[in-house]
C-alpha cells in the first residue's frame, strides 16, 4: 500500500530522470572472452517508458557509463528517449540542466537511481526511488523502493506508481 504523502508527491511529476545501470540493468557487466559486451534491458520499463512519453512526461537518462554506449543509445532510440546523458560524474548538475531547460521545479522530478553516484540527484528530486536491490539504503532513504529489482522493472514500477497519483488508466 503506497500512502498518501508518496502519491501527493508523485502528482507533483512532470519529469522521470533515471540512472540506467542497476535501475533499466540488473548492473551486470556480460563479456565474452573475444570482448564482447553485452547488457539486457526488461520490457516492462520500455513499455513504462513509452506510457510515460505518451501521457506527456519527460524521461531523462543520466549515466556515468562512458564505454558500450551504443547499446544504451539503441534503446533509447528504439523507446523515443531523447534526453540522454552519458560520462555524467555530477548527476545533480546535469538534473539541474534538464530542470531548467524545461522549466521546472525539484518538486516536479522524479529520480530513480540505485548507488552512491545517483545519492545527490536523489536528494534533490521532489520524488526519489531506488530498486529494491539497492545498495545504498544505509545512507539514504529513499521515497519510494520498488518491489522489482534493477533490470526487472523497477523503472516501471515507478511509472506505474505516478500514473496512480495522475489518475492515469494506461492504454497501449
Amino acid at each position: 500500500m503506497i500512502n498518501q504523502k508518496i502519491l501527493n508527491k508523485a502528482k507533483k511529476i512532470k519529469l522521470i530522470a533515471t540512472d540506467v545501470d542497476g535501475v533499466w540493468t540488473d548492473s551486470k557487466m556480460y563479456y565474452t572472452e573475444t570482448g564482447l559486451y553485452m547488457k539486457a534491458f526488461s520490457t516492462y520499463d520500455g513499455l513504462g517508458a513509452s506510457l510515460a512519453l505518451q501521457n506527456n512526461f519527460i524521461i531523462t537518462m543520466i549515466t556515468s557509463e562512458y564505454e558500450h554506449l551504443d547499446i544504451l543509445h539503441k534503446r533509447a532510440e528504439k523507446l523515443h528517449i531523447k534526453e540522454i546523458y552519458t560520462n555524467e560524474h555530477d548527476k545533480l548538475n546535469r538534473l539541474t540542466y534538464v530542470m531548467k531547460k524545461y522549466n521546472l521545479k525539484p518538486e516536479n522530478i522524479a529520480y530513480i537511481g540505485d548507488d552512491l553516484n545517483d545519492l545527490e540527484a536523489l536528494q534533490f528530486a521532489g520524488l526519489s526511488a531506488s530498486p529494491a536491490n539497492t545498495p545504498i539504503l544505509n545512507y539514504y532513504q529513499p521515497d519510494f523502493i520498488t518491489h522489482k529489482a534493477g533490470g526487472e522493472g523497477a523503472f516501471r514500477e515507478l511509472v506505474d506508481l505516478i500514473f496512480r497519483a495522475y489518475n492515469i488508466q494506461p492504454r497501449y
